[in-house]
């Protein structure tokens, strides 16, 4: 037990330390936490050969990451990114593994095993990509959302990876022992199957492996949809705030313990699961509950991985392992840089997806780990190998970095940006985040409502995802963008782009698509306010006509009137000037010029009268009650 404490206070001391001063330099906090690691394990020794087996538990972060992305993803939208999971991810993942393979070969290994590394270094680290596209709000720019689809096309194909990888098997031979004695091959392979977990496909033919295997997957899909609504209803009715949290581990590690026992990826599992999930009404009751775990058993993965790192091995030949680390890298991002070529990307989406993809992964441990108990590769090769990955997966944060160097100094020709792909939705769709839709999207999000949120400007965007808040970018007036965002079925809209003609445009395309729909319109001015009524605007805000009747009130305090009478003359003059706007509204011809218009600037006139004399009789009413 006080070796358990030990450990543990090493570990969290050393994420406590390294990872703000990380973030406060700039770095991210994965590059934290990999540098606690270093420190910890390879330079002061202060965690040892436990390291691999703490690294088993500590992958459970990935797991809830991906079971967390499947609460965000609904059915319907990871159906729409199908042609980019089969094309864009197929390719780079079939691809990445020729050219790793040919490599691999063309430096003397076998097929074989030259295919096995193949397969080994076309995976990329979901854990450390997405992590950092989070942090710096980049998951949804173009760029961002199809590293994500590789990233997901991979984990699946980790699947038949495994499935594959025995076939590649080399012959084993008898060993000689010290003592004289002899290992046979079937000794050997009683031996290695002493080091396998149990399975519930061990043994059987490759029909039943089917079954039991589509079977597990038919179970997550059924719980999801039949089982999970009904335990937490029957949780809420307890009242008790740790029975959610402990649902959600169940259902977490429950499905993970299943897909281990058909021989599947629980990362895969668990993210099927929160796909299912991610309609349900426990949805952001679920978020809540699992983030803190995944959080820290993501930093205590990434720790691990640099606490793993074979410094001697590296300094015995560190020519050779530098130069594979950074080969492999330079070759993949080669071969990713043209794929994003064909499917679309440009500029700083095609550098973020080609920078963000080029290391190996988690699931490269895995699979190394996995081939050398299959006596698929030697174990000096898979030693190297070991350490290849975990370097790439360190140099990972550098090449963000890199990105943000090379994207403060990009221009992009003035060659329309890709907008992003938005897979959200929600009862209100702010179209403009500027100084007046940026305080609409704050207190509606205060009070608990989901928004989404659209703008064409992507600098705008790209800060106001520092501070946290989700945001598409993408020009609101296009029909295509605005449906994705969830027109169909929004109960509001606020209108509040700094062009005029754009929100007048929106307002009237809205409109005529949804006559239920509340519109909320940002006016320029007075005409402008005029054309928005025509449109079919529902309330309309001159954005500076609040903030000039408190004005106005603070000086009406500071020549004379009291708090209270300076209050309601506000408050007359408010619904005074609403119902003369609707009123000229009727009146106003955009075909003639105002100044020419004689029935709308005598009608103007009479109005203007009678609010000086609803404020005169208002303040001489004051007086003689004061008398």
């Amino acid at each position: 037990m006080e070796g358990f404490l030990y450990q543990a206070s090493i570990y969290l001391a050393a994420a406590v330390i390294a990872v703000p001063i990380a973030a406060r330099l700039g770095l991210g906090s994965v590059l934290g936490y990999l540098s606690a690691g270093i420190l910890i394990g390879p330079v002061l020794g202060l965690v040892g050969s436990e390291t691999q087996d703490l690294q088993h538990f500590a992958e459970f972060g990935v797991v809830m990451m991906l079971f967390l992305i499947g609460l965000e993803l609904e059915p319907k939208a990871l159906w729409a990114m199908r042609h980019r999971l089969l094309g864009l991810g197929g390719l780079q993942v079939l691809g990445t593994m020729a050219a790793v393979t040919a490599a691999a070969m063309a430096m003397g290994l076998q097929w074989s095993e030259g295919l096995a590394v193949g397969m080994i270094f076309a995976l990329s680290s979901t854990a450390i990509v997405l992590q950092t596209l989070s942090e710096k709000g980049l998951m949804q720019t173009a760029g961002g959302r199809s590293a994500f689809s590789v990233l997901l096309t991979q984990d699946i194909a980790v699947i038949p990876m495994l499935a594959f990888l025995p076939l590649l098997a080399l012959p084993i031979l008898p060993t000689l022992n010290a003592d004289g004695s002899v290992t046979s091959a079937a000794q050997h392979a009683a031996e290695e199957a002493g080091h396998h977990s149990m399975s519930l496909v061990d043994g059987l033919p490759g029909w039943g492996v089917t079954l039991v295997t589509l079977g597990a997957v038919a179970m997550v899909i059924l719980a999801g949809m039949y089982l999970i609504r009904p335990v937490f209803r029957w949780i809420h009715q307890a009242r008790l705030r740790e029975m959610y949290t402990a649902l959600a581990l169940a259902i977490v590690i429950g499905i993970a313990f299943l897909m281990n026992l058909v021989g599947l990826s629980p990362a895969l599992g668990t993210f099927l699961a929160g796909v299912l999930l991610a309609n349900s009404e426990f949805r952001h009751e679920l978020e809540s509950d699992i983030e803190p775990f995944k959080g820290l058993l993501l930093g205590l993965f990434f720790i691990t991985v640099g606490a793993g790192i074979n410094f001697p091995l590296l300094f015995g030949d560190p020519l050779t392992i530098l130069g594979l680390a950074l080969g492999l890298m330079v070759l993949k991002g080669v071969f990713l840089f043209a794929i994003g070529r064909i499917f679309q990307l440009r500029h700083r989406n095609l550098m973020l997806f080609t920078l963000s993809l080029a290391q190996a992964g988690e699931f490269g441990f895995v699979l190394i780990s996995f081939s050398r108990q299959q006596n698929v590769l030697e174990a000096v090769l898979a030693e190297r190998l070991l350490l290849v990955v975990a370097l790439t997966m360190l140099l990972t944060p550098l090449f963000f970095i890199l990105y943000d160097w090379l994207s403060s100094r990009m221009s992009d020709g003035g060659e329309a940006q890709e907008p992003d792909e938005i897979d959200d939705a929600g009862p209100v769709i702010i179209a403009g985040i500027g100084r007046f839709g940026q305080i609409v999207n704050r207190l509606v999000q205060s009070v608990g409502f989901h928004t989404v949120v659209l703008d064409h400007d992507m600098e705008t965007v790209e800060l106001m995802r520092r501070f946290g808040f989700k945001g598409y970018f993408g020009d609101p007036t296009r029909p295509d963008i605005l449906h994705a965002a969830g027109l169909h079925r929004a109960r509001v809209l606020v209108a509040a782009m700094d062009s005029p003609e754009s929100v007048t445009r929106l307002v009237a395309y809205a409109r005529s698509q949804r006559p239920d729909l509340h519109i909320i319109a940002r006016a320029y001015d007075r005409t402008h306010v005029y054309k928005l009524y025509q449109a079919g605007a529902d309330d309309i805000v001159r954005e500076t006509f609040d903030s000039s009747l408190r004005a106005g009130r603070y000086v009406l305090e500071n020549i004379g009137l009291t708090e209270y009478e300076a209050s309601e003359a506000e408050k007359t003059f408010f619904h005074h000037d609403r119902m003369t706007v609707r009123e000229l509204a009727e009146l106003w011809d955009p075909e003639i010029p105002t100044s020419r218009n004689v029935e709308y600037i005598a009608r103007a006139k009479e109005l203007e009268k009678e609010l000086e004399t609803a404020l005169l009789s208002q303040l001489a009413s004051r007086d003689d009650d004061a008398a």
